[in-house]
C-alpha cells in the first residue's frame, strides 16, 4: 500500500495531559511491586542522611531509575521522560533527573553491595512470578559472563587456515 499524497511536512505533537507515552511501564512497575522490590530496597539499602535529602526514599528513587531504563533512558537527562504527559498521575514518587543523579553519585562500594543483596533476593521472586523457564525450580544454571572465546568441537567448524582460504579464493 502506498499513500497517494506526498506530505510536505510531518509534525507530531503530544500535548495531551492524559497521554501515557510508555504504557508498557505500568505492568513492569506492578511486577516489581508484586515481587517486593521497593520493600527490599527499604530493608537493605542504607544511605547516609544528608542536607539535600540524597539518602531519603531510596526505594522511590530506585523505582524511578528502573522505570526510566524500561522506558529507554540511557542517561540521567533521559530520566525526565517519566515526568511528561499523564505519567505523573499514573505513577507516584517519580523523581527529577537531578535528584536521581545525586542519588547515584552518593553510592560507595558498600552501597553497591547493598544493592547486590537486593538483587540476590529479588531475582528468585521475579522468577517465581514470571514462569518463563519450565523446570527452573529444579535446577537452573545461569552463566553471566562477558568473556567471548572461539569454541571448538565436533559440532563446530574450525577456523579456516591460510591454506584453506587461499584454495577457496582460487576456485
Amino acid at each position: 500500500m502506498q499513500s497517494s499524497h506526498a506530505a510536505a511536512r510531518v509534525s507530531a505533537r503530544f500535548d495531551d495531559p492524559n497521554l501515557v507515552g510508555y504504557g508498557g511501564l505500568a505492568p513492569v512497575v506492578r511486577l516489581a511491586e508484586r515481587c517486593a522490590l521497593p520493600a527490599l530496597v527499604d530493608e537493605h539499602v542504607r544511605l547516609p542522611a544528608s542536607k539535600d535529602g540524597t539518602g531519603a526514599f531510596p526505594a522511590a528513587k530506585l523505582m524511578s531509575l528502573v522505570g526510566g531504563m524500561v522506558a529507554g533512558a540511557d542517561s540521567i537527562d533521559d530520566m525526565d521522560r517519566l515526568r511528561h504527559g499523564g505519567l505523573p498521575r499514573l505513577f507516584s514518587g517519580v523523581r527529577a533527573p537531578s535528584t536521581l543523579g545525586s542519588f547515584l553519585r552518593s553510592f560507595s562500594h558498600g552501597h553497591v553491595k547493598q544493592l547486590h543483596a537486593v538483587a540476590r533476593r529479588f531475582l528468585p521472586r521475579l522468577a517465581a512470578h514470571t514462569p518463563l523457564l519450565p523446570g527452573a525450580d529444579q535446577v537452573a544454571y545461569v552463566d553471566i559472563d562477558d568473556t567471548i572465546r572461539r569454541t571448538y568441537g565436533y559440532a563446530k567448524q574450525e577456523p579456516a587456515t591460510d591454506t584453506a582460504r587461499s584454495r577457496a579464493s582460487t576456485r
